[in-house]
């Protein structure tokens, strides 16, 4: 099955769902690392203290003697554990494209350094990953899924090597999975107050507020979609959290009437994509999605579209890295679209 812009298909549940709850906020993760959601073991002494994190798949602890160093991670959870400075020994998902340059889920981990499972959906080396007696296997979870890119037919095979942890990145807010990812990171070594990752939060701001302030004054209509064969996927902001933060910060983007039975999008065929009136379209730039120039040779219902038309596409991500610098990095990128757009209509 490929990576769909669905993010999560129907019908491949094995767990009950429960949100993730007592999200503190980007701009109080630092003052939060001592509460009572963070696991034990953090900081300096994680490698010589117990770990204990909670699995969010049914909310249980996976606690270890000690905090583990082989730790294998999916591409874009590994990305994050990268921004806090902890690496893993080895990855799965989305890390390369095909001429060997760094995939974006991948973000600013040294793809070439890496140790890879499996790049595409349905591949997952369980072999090589039973050749790293892997201590940890971490991934991200969403609602109808189990280990996101671990494939079902393989997951009780993987568990039984190395215990899993879910973050559960469906229904909390951007800021509540940013510091889930943190306290992981902190789990695993990381020291949350260094010069850098102190300014990755302050980073992290900064970029919210410039969401904020550029459209306080300015009455824009803006659309995130996705780009396939099959048709144009208009996304429905509170189901992506990148998206859910803009809105709470202002933005007006266009909900669909008619999203999937997930709630992510609404697919509009080629003929009728002009259903929704936008001054801004934002287009999903991850690996699978068509180009801007494709779009614009091949396919002249969204070449008349009324923002295309006045060159005003920009770009987004539909799953950023959940840290601090990659929560950042997405809002700086709206924002460049959303400073630089204007409103169509008087």
């Amino acid at each position: 099955m490929p990576l769909r812009p669905v993010l999560a298909p129907s019908g491949l549940s094995r767990r009950t769902l429960f949100a993730a709850g007592g999200g503190l906020g980007a701009a109080s993760l630092l003052a939060a690392c001592g509460s009572d959601e963070e696991p034990t073991g953090g900081g300096e002494n994680a490698a010589s203290g117990p770990f204990s994190f909670l699995d969010e798949r049914d909310q249980t602890e996976v606690e270890l003697e000690s905090a583990p160093t082989t730790v294998v991670a999916f591409t874009g959870l590994a990305a994050a554990l990268h921004d806090y400075g902890v690496e893993v020994a080895a990855v799965f998902g989305p890390t390369t494209l095909a001429d060997g340059s760094p995939d974006i889920q991948a973000g600013r981990m040294p793809v070439e350094n890496l140790t890879v499972l499996g790049n595409a959906w349905g591949e997952f080396d369980v072999e090589k990953y039973a050749q790293l007696n892997p201590q940890l296997i971490v991934s991200h979870y969403y609602e109808g899924f189990d280990l996101w890119f671990v494939p079902e037919e393989r997951l009780e095979e993987v568990e039984a090597l190395a215990p899993g942890i879910g973050i559960e990145v469906s229904k909390p807010t951007l800021d509540q999975i940013i510091d889930r990812h943190a306290s992981l990171a902190k789990a695993l070594g990381a020291d949350l107050e260094s010069a850098e990752n102190a300014a990755g939060v302050e980073r992290f701001g900064a970029a919210a507020g410039a969401v904020a302030a550029s459209v306080a004054d300015k009455p824009l209509k803006a659309m995130a979609v996705g780009a396939w064969p099959d048709g144009l996927y208009i996304a429905n902001p509170p189901t992506f959290n990148v998206l859910g933060k803009c809105v709470e910060l202002g933005v007006d983007f266009v909900v669909p009437d008619n999203p999937d039975q997930n709630g992510y999008w609404e697919l509009l065929s080629w003929e009728n994509i002009d259903k929704y009136e936008a001054d801004a379209i934002f287009l999903d730039i991850r690996t699978g999605n068509i180009d801007p120039e494709t779009l614009a040779a091949d396919y002249p219902t969204w070449a008349a579209l009324p923002a295309i038309e006045a060159g005003q596409l920009y770009r987004w991500n539909g799953e950023p890295v959940y840290s601090h610098i990659g929560g950042a990095v997405e809002l700086e990128r709206i924002t460049e679209g959303l400073a630089a757009a204007q409103p169509l209509s008087a």
